[in-house]
């Protein structure tokens, strides 16, 4: 079967000045698919025309209209004075363009079976594209829209497979407590869970921030490169999983999980995040920011064994990531409309 495959990110680690929290586990999941299908990528191919990283001897793209017998659409949503703007003005990004242009051709006048997935839950409930008859919804929500199936970002295999609790939390960690990733829609998860904590702990916080008045205190690195960013969870000791009121309600549970939990960074889980408890032990599901502070200082006098207990308990409950059982849910999606 023929797949075209429609994305706006990267592959590889990519440009630094760039939102793109698909770098942990895109190449995994089109790896994946690849194994399934005859891959099409169908987007700009950034990780040449801005990264200067050269993937096509492992992957084909094409710009136009291929022959292809289903479409996947990692979705796309306006966004005011970037993709809304005229092509060739300054600052255009020509992603929503070319994925209604994708959507006219293959879906309303071919009605070609298309798999739209929701990653940022930016599709509104009442969007037609929910009741074409050719399309199917994906989100990663573990409690999706109705008529959507859950397909959760992908977590190779192997990485899970190979994962030594012992080894991946030993060694220095010189931050008690980090976040990864950009402030969108997160000010409220981080006043109640972060900023309280970092008062008293050592701590830093990696990506874009641009309303920070309210946390005079909180250290503010900026975005850093991909690698440097995940360089971050391995030096430290816990971080916390921050989600916008969006996620939280419907238990959608970002790429920041197995970042963490994969660099020996235990993740401390709000209680707030709907069925949180499939991915996060007891020990670590935190209602307050007292419980954060209390729990970060416990942690840096806790012996490795019960660390590393913690974290086996952690990569154990990520088996419903395995990048095989994201591919499964693909194929039978496409086999149903089929």
């Amino acid at each position: 079967m023929r797949l075209g495959f429609s994305f706006w990110g990267f592959i590889g680690p990519g440009i630094t000045d760039t939102p793109d929290g698909g770098r942990s586990w895109r190449k995994t999941l089109l790896n994946g698919l690849a194994t399934k299908f005859q891959l099409t990528l169908l987007q700009e191919n950034r990780d040449l025309t801005e990264a200067a990283d050269d993937l096509t001897g492992q992957f084909s793209w094409d710009a136009g209209l291929p022959n292809i017998d289903a479409l996947f659409l990692e979705w796309r949503w306006p966004l005011p004075g970037r993709n809304t703007t005229a092509c060739g003005s300054p600052g255009h990004t020509c992603d929503l363009h070319r994925q209604q242009e994708l959507l006219d051709h293959y879906t309303h006048k071919l009605g070609v079976p298309t798999l739209i997935w929701d990653l940022d839950r930016t599709l509104a409930p009442n969007d037609p594209l929910r009741r074409h008859p050719a399309v199917q919804i994906l989100d990663v929500a573990q409690h999706p829209a109705d008529g959507a199936r859950t397909l959760l970002v992908p977590v190779a295999d192997q990485a899970l497979d190979r994962a030594d609790p012992r080894e991946l939390v030993a060694g220095e960690r010189i931050w008690p407590l980090v976040y990864v990733g950009n402030q969108y829609g997160r000010d409220a998860a981080f006043d109640r869970y972060f900023a309280p904590a970092a008062r008293i702990h050592l701590h830093q916080v990696v990506g874009k921030w641009t309303h920070t008045e309210a946390w005079p205190h909180v250290h503010f690195a900026g975005r850093k490169g991909f690698p440097e960013s995940q360089r971050v969870h391995r030096q430290a000791l816990t971080t916390v999983l921050l989600a916008p009121e969006r996620y939280a309600r419907t238990g959608a549970i970002s790429q920041r999980l197995f970042e963490a939990v994969l660099a020996g960074c235990l993740p401390f889980g709000p209680t707030e995040i709907r069925s949180i408890d499939r991915f996060v032990p007891s020990a670590l599901l935190v209602s307050t920011s007292d419980d954060v502070t209390r729990r970060v200082a416990d942690l840096r006098v806790s012996s490795l064994d019960y660390k590393a207990e913690l974290l086996h308990d952690c990569i154990r409950r990520l088996d419903p990531y395995r990048a095989s059982k994201q591919v499964a849910t693909v194929v039978d999606c496409l086999e149903t409309a089929l």
